[in-house]
């Protein structure tokens, strides 16, 4: 009888884990080590995906308006400069709060782009799910929205497409008439979309001598919601100080009821008269500001008095994100 060859197997080519193509969950590993996908590099790409980013906004010039309009602003726009500049064909980027039909994006039939933030995101940093939103804006026909999908790992983020250097001045708009530059030939769907969305607008207005504050108009009471960039636990203890000695307010009938968290930052809330509009409170609101400047100066530890009103506002204080 002949000898038998010894088998030999072939080496696999070994490739990085950047070239791992993806793959279903129960497949076999593209890597090869026979291992499902889902417990092998599916693992790290899985975990790279649901990972929260606690401050997605971060770096991105605006970081507090970012959050507001993301968290607080019915209706605003704000025109978005690009690191690279416009492709051609694409005559603007404009970010939005939220568009028609609640797309994540939409492409204009003159070819400008608009991004909607407040959309929901699939994975745990929304700058990176924005960021490959845009990107597939700014490929996509004139005309036609872009649906959403799950960002890859390695794509980038708005902070690596949006130009750090730009303004970001947000408009913000009594409704979302902004969607349609040509009412007249909107489609239905598009149409009973602006009505609905136009009906459950909270009118809102950004004050024009602080950052990142916003006045609204409720039916029971109007309120300030504030966006700060400062530390969570030194912002508290300022606003505890000032709590404490009775300088914390925007003026008679207005009062701090506490803060939100969201996108890792701070967001103090008052109540405001039903009378008091955002005019009136420009200059208690800057006035406020000097206050609370002096108050993150002060490094001295908490009185019993500011430590009880240190309490009371963590205790009212609502994480959005």
């Amino acid at each position: 009888m002949a000898k038998k060859r010894p088998q030999t197997k072939a080496k696999r080519p070994q490739l990085s884990d950047s070239e791992i193509p993806v793959v279903g969950a129960r497949e076999p590993c593209p890597c090869g080590s026979g291992r499902r996908y889902k417990a092998c590099h599916g693992r790290a790409a899985a975990h790279a995906a649901t990972e929260l980013v606690h401050r997605p906004f971060e770096g991105l010039p605006g970081e507090c308006d970012w959050v507001a309009l993301r968290e607080l602003v019915p209706a605003a726009t704000v025109e978005l400069p690009l690191k690279d500049g416009l492709p051609e064909g694409v005559p603007s980027v404009t970010l939005a709060t939220v568009l028609p039909m609640a797309w994540p994006a939409l492409r204009r039939d003159d070819g400008s782009v608009l991004l909607g933030l407040q959309n929901d995101t699939a994975s745990g940093d929304i700058s990176r799910d924005l960021a490959d939103t845009l990107q597939r804006a700014l490929e996509a026909k004139p005309g036609t929205p872009v649906q959403s999908r799950r960002a890859p790992a390695d794509g980038p983020r708005l902070q690596e497409l949006v130009d750090s250097e730009g303004a970001f001045e947000p408009v913000v708009h009594p409704g979302f008439e902004f969607w349609v530059p040509d009412p007249e030939n909107a489609t239905p769907e598009v149409t009973a979309s602006l009505e609905r969305a136009n009906a459950a607008a909270i009118p809102t207005v950004r004050l024009t001598g602080v950052d990142a504050a916003y006045w609204c108009e409720t039916p029971e009471k109007n309120h300030l919601r504030w966006v700060m960039p400062h530390p969570e636990e030194q912002l508290l203890d300022a606003l505890a100080r000032l709590h404490a000695e009775g300088r914390s307010s925007l003026g008679e009938g207005t009062r701090l009821v506490g803060s939100f968290r969201a996108h890792g930052l701070t967001v103090p809330v008052w109540d405001l008269p039903s009378e008091v509009g955002a005019q009136d409170v420009e200059k208690p609101a800057a006035e406020f500001a000097e206050r609370l400047a002096g108050a993150l100066a002060t490094d001295a530890p908490l009185t019993a008095d500011e430590r009880r009103a240190r309490g009371g506002l963590t205790n009212r204080q609502v994480t959005l994100s």
